[in-house]
């Protein structure tokens, strides 16, 4: 196969080994790979990552959960059950600068492919493992995904409406958190390895991320003893700061700040508002919440979402529609920001995939490949990587070590 060239991309030239699957580990890699690392997806033969199955809807024979987080990758199929796999990813990260891994805590070491093993034949090595509560503590050994994480971290705990129960987001945005989190340490560590010559092992959790996140809320707690409740779409230090009804569909409106208040009652027809000494200030109005907002939510339901959202983008009121994905993709901005991206794939043809959210002004980051097939790179990463002749990897094919697409 021909390589894409990443001579501009900011990690052009170096490689990543990434051995995880998912969506923390893989959304990682799949940052590093749009910033032009060279990363080689190292997959179990048959299923490869576990959402490979992870649908319907799938495309291609590949689920689109898959296709969301694995461009930019090349894959292998390799059997870590294999003593010759194992010794296939131990030479990988001998030529690597990066490796990610979301394994039980211990079972990388039972492989010999721990970060201590591993700097031994790569001291400049950026080890990565990524895992549900640490490589520490009580709940160490425990398993974990998006969503039981979500609820131990608080995040379940404070989503949804007042009285409702406690719910998840709509996306597994602590897995995506936790992989943006990881992504930002790799880059970290390559630039202080730039400066030491030396590698150093990144201890990356999804309850740490998410607790990270409870941002305010956490906040709030630590510093004032205020336990945090369910407010819907509403914001616990913010009036009005949430999603109203109009006459056809959601909008969501902030007034986070007084010159915004003022703005905002001027252009409802509620001056009144202005004289009323319960909403004079930020602190008022959320002491006052339940007076306020069904006033609130009883004038914006006078006008139709496109009606409101012509008086207050006008008036710089910050607002915008509660769109669906069909509405989300026909964005004019969205489409303006190249946020959908076209690619060739093999079995699908044109495939449509999320794009790149950070624009880079001398080194833009780019979709050079699209999600791999299973094993689709076994062949060429052996021979061009690891320099292994023909007959080398035919033998590793016949003893199971390692598998290629067909």
């Amino acid at each position: 196969m021909t390589e894409p060239d990443t001579a501009e991309l900011p990690l052009s030239g170096y490689r990543v080994l990434d051995l995880s699957r998912i969506l923390a580990g893989p959304y990682c890699t799949m940052i590093l790979g749009d910033q032009g690392a060279d990363v080689i997806k190292v997959e179990r033969p048959e299923t490869g990552d576990d959402t490979r199955t992870w649908g319907p809807p799938f495309a291609g024979g590949e689920s689109a959960y898959y296709l969301c987080a694995n461009r930019n990758k090349k894959s292998i199929v390799v059997d870590l059950k294999q003593p010759d796999g194992v010794a296939i990813v131990r030479e990988l990260a001998r030529v690597s600068d990066v490796l990610v891994e979301n394994f039980t805590p211990g079972l990388m070491q039972r492989f010999g492919l721990d970060y201590e093993s591993l700097k031994e034949v790569n001291p400049g090595l950026v080890y990565a493992s990524i895992t549900a509560y640490g490589q520490d503590g009580p709940y160490r050994d425990r398993p974990g995904y998006d969503m039981v994480l979500s609820a131990v971290g608080g995040l379940m705990y404070i989503t949804g409406e007042e009285n409702g129960k406690p719910c998840k987001v709509g996306v597994a945005i602590t897995d995506v958190l936790t992989g943006v989190y990881a992504a930002g340490a790799i880059t970290s560590a390559l630039l202080w390895r730039e400066r030491s010559g030396k590698g150093q092992y990144l201890d990356v959790s999804l309850l740490d991320a998410q607790v990270s996140a409870l941002a305010n809320i956490g906040s709030n707690y630590l510093v004032a003893g205020l336990e945090a409740t369910r407010r819907g779409t509403a914001h616990e230090s913010i009036i009005p700061y949430q999603v109203f009804e109009t006459k056809d569909r959601p909008i969501a409106i902030a007034v986070a700040n007084q010159k915004l208040w003022v703005n905002f009652c001027t252009l409802v027809g509620k001056e009144e508002w202005l004289d009323d000494g319960r909403f004079e200030s930020n602190p008022k109005r959320v002491e006052h919440r339940d007076a306020l907002l069904p006033e609130v939510a009883e004038v914006m339901a006078t006008k139709t979402c496109d009606e409101w959202m012509d008086v207050l983008v006008a008036a710089a009121i910050p607002c915008g529609p509660v769109n669906d994905m069909q509405h989300i993709f026909a964005d004019p901005q969205v489409i303006h920001r190249n946020m959908i991206a076209e690619v060739p794939h093999p079995t699908i043809g044109t495939l449509r995939l999320g794009g790149i959210p950070i624009k880079y002004s001398e080194t833009p980051a780019s979709i050079r490949m699209p999600p791999p097939l299973l094993g689709e790179h076994t062949d060429s990463v052996l021979a061009n990587v690891l320099h292994l002749s023909t007959a080398e990897i035919d033998n590793l094919k016949r003893n199971g070590a390692v598998g290629q697409h067909d």
